[in-house]
């Protein structure tokens, strides 16, 4: 099994006209390909002041609506191949609230761990996951990992290995891929402009159906 790469996009509460909050993620064939095409890109297409950047991220402004339709085209056509999940925030059920306020931690950790078991079953021995880095309130981080493993160990083959890690986003082209596709989603699902346009780019490389949790009975 590839490396799936996540991110997310957008607040728990609703906010600027968000009333999503969305997590995507991706695989592909060959990661280091990925990454390097990602990296040659920004380099050739983007404004100088921007091909310096550790990181240019989908939501950063001084990037033209053109370059972002050309730059979701061009990931598209990298063959990365798409799930991704989310919940209408008005949509909260009481028991994501304790007397400290909203457990932001254990939501995102519930839709994450509902997105990484639509890839299962699997059968290689190890399953790999890195996700952006992202403060899990209330939440640590090896007990946010540690959910997850119990989780999917369960419908893993037998003596499978789970390696799942946060890693900063700057120093990984995939994950800022995934940056630019949850980014892409989000503004198809919020209808913001040029969303069903970025939708349309990536219909064909999403799998299967969005999960979506909470939904309304």
């Amino acid at each position: 099994m590839p490396v799936v790469f996540v991110d997310e996009s957008g607040t728990f509460l609703p906010c600027n006209g968000q009333a999503y909050f969305v997590i995507g993620s991706f695989t592909v064939g060959d990661p280091k390909r990925t990454a390097k095409a990602f990296r040659k890109w920004l380099c050739c297409k983007f404004p100088r002041k921007k091909q310096y950047q550790t990181e240019v991220k989908f939501s950063e402004t001084g990037i033209s609506d053109n370059l972002r339709v050309r730059t979701i085209n061009y990931i598209s056509s990298l063959d990365v191949r798409i799930r991704y999940g989310y919940l209408r925030c008005e949509r909260l059920p009481n028991t994501s609230y304790d007397q400290k306020g909203l457990r932001e931690g254990y939501l995102y950790t519930q839709i994450l761990g509902e997105i990484l078991e639509s890839y299962f079953p699997i059968t290689e021995p190890i399953f790999t996951v890195r996700c952006d880095q992202r403060r899990l309130k209330g939440l640590k981080q090896k007990d946010f990992i540690e959910i997850l493993r119990a989780r999917l160990l369960p419908i893993a083959p037998a003596s499978s290995l789970i390696d799942i890690k946060q890693v900063d986003s700057t120093t990984d082209a995939n994950i800022q891929i995934a940056d630019w596709i949850v980014g892409a989603l989000a503004a198809y699902l919020n209808g913001k402009p040029l969303g069903t346009k970025y939708f349309e780019i990536l219909k064909a490389n999403i799998i299967g159906n969005p999960t979506e949790l909470f939904k309304a009975d």
